[in-house]
């Protein structure tokens, strides 16, 4: 059972690096979930989350608070508002990418790469030409594995095409791209490190480098190429990689972006509950 609790403070945000809202205190919005993931904000102010373990996905607005907005949803886990509006989701256990637009239908993008169906989509990331990328890791048994490896991969915006783009991640996970389309972040959970990339005009992945040596869950960055990793609690480094500040959660988080009216409030998916944290910076 959800139960929605008042917005009372959870524990007190340090002001590092001029990024957290004066006086702001973390939040908790909601609790009662099996497991938290996947924040995805759109552009009425609404924010969609997924509940893992009981399959679910709720919506969460000002004026109307916690909802549920889909069940049976195969393990979802990633989400992601498309450029139009319509809401993408990584179905694990159904080891598929899907999408549902402002009308509810429900659409298959992609489960399969060539011949061989996915590993188990995880998180995903829309590029501004409305590409999507999204992450393919494998966890628990590996029985039913019919890929080799663990990779990222790039769906086309015209949806016609899916391009893997990674050969040598051990377990990828959050991802997260710059306004521009210029770079991608992708956390390597399975090698506990965080990898940038250069994307090219053809959505290939190149100049892979070192970012942060720490691995993550959830990414999300904010309008000033901050990129903010979710583990014991939430930390920001700069864009040269460097730790600015932490926001301690009560639950370690798992995933996390920006959305509200004006898109400063940070929303924290943290295993049982649902937490907020208003901010100086926007994210995308």
């Amino acid at each position: 059972m959800v139960v929605l609790v008042a917005l009372s403070a959870q524990s007190v945000v340090g002001q590092e690096g001029g990024l957290v809202a004066p006086g702001a205190k973390v939040e908790r919005v909601a609790t009662g979930f099996g497991f938290l993931e996947g924040p995805a904000a759109d552009a009425d102010g609404n924010l969609y989350f997924s509940d893992v373990a009981r399959e679910r996905i709720h919506r969460w607005s000002p004026e109307t608070g916690v909802t549920l907005f889909r069940e049976q949803t195969g393990r979802a886990n990633g989400l992601r508002v498309d450029l139009d509006g319509t809401l993408l989701i990584c179905e694990m256990s159904t080891r598929q990418v899907t999408a549902i637009d402002r009308e509810g239908e429900l659409m298959v993008l992609v489960d399969h790469y060539e011949d061989r169906r996915l590993n188990s989509p995880n998180d995903l990331w829309v590029d501004p030409r409305g590409g999507i990328y999204f992450s393919d890791p494998r966890y628990g048994s590996t029985a039913d594995v019919e890929l080799e490896g663990q990779h990222v991969y790039y769906l086309s915006p015209d949806r016609s095409t899916l391009t893997q783009v990674t050969d040598d991640l051990v377990q990828p996970n959050g991802l997260i791209g710059t306004p521009d389309g210029s770079r991608l972040y992708v956390a390597d959970h399975g090698a506990g490190r965080v990898w940038a990339y250069r994307i090219d005009a053809d959505g290939a992945l190149t100049d892979k480098r070192v970012f942060v040596s720490q691995g993550s869950d959830g990414l999300t960055m904010d309008d000033r190429g901050n990129v903010y990793l979710t583990g014991q609690d939430v930390t920001i480094f700069n864009p040269a990689g460097e730790a600015i500040a932490s926001i301690g959660v009560p639950e370690p988080p798992a995933n996390v972006t920006f959305g509200g009216s004006d898109g400063t409030t940070l929303f924290i998916a943290a295993r049982t509950s649902l937490y907020r944290v208003s901010m100086l910076v926007t994210g995308q």
